[in-house]
């Protein structure tokens, strides 16, 4: 195998880590939203798209002739969980959560598209498509994170004001 067929099998078995580490993120902070109903419909929405791109990621990674990593699957997961666990303590959970989300977003973004040029580098036409495909979810995502984060703000000021109202989640 090439060197550069390696670094691409190594970049896609650390996106599906990022992916594996994503799904807990998205599932902890789901599972503790209680107020913000458009912000918990739309992780939960990205849940199912992140369940299908690590789909799309082990099959890429098993036409390369090869399967995820377990170690780095399982330090996405443990570093989600830590994450999880340190956004409870915050008296603006919902805030905060919702700012990491965003930069996640960003990182998975740089993620697809190193993934997409190194697959077309390589001529791999099917990881280049299925690292596309994922490319539109992470950006729609991250947009809707953006449009959104200033009334998630606005609702946790207003919640935070309200006598006998919880704000943070």
């Amino acid at each position: 195998m090439t060197d550069a067929r390696e670094h691409l099998l190594d970049w896609l078995r650390d996106a599906h880590a990022m992916e594996q580490q994503a799904e807990q993120m998205l599932k902890a902070q789901a599972a503790r939203i209680e107020h913000y109903p458009e912000l918990k419909a739309r992780i939960e929405q990205h849940i199912e798209e992140t369940l299908g791109q690590q789909a799309l990621l082990e099959g890429c990674i098993t036409r390369l002739g090869s399967s995820p990593s377990r170690l780095k699957d399982t330090m996405g997961k443990v570093a989600a969980m830590g994450q999880a666990i340190g956004g409870m303590v915050a008296s603006d959970e919902i805030v905060k959560g919702s700012m990491a989300g965003y930069v996640f977003e960003h990182m998975e973004i740089a993620s697809y598209r190193t993934l997409i040029a190194a697959a077309e580098a390589l001529g791999d036409q099917e990881t280049r498509a299925a690292c596309e495909r994922i490319l539109v979810e992470e950006e729609a995502m991250a947009r809707w994170l953006q449009d959104h984060l200033p009334d998630v703000t606005r609702q946790f000021l207003e919640r935070a004001d309200t006598p006998g109202a919880t704000a943070k989640k």
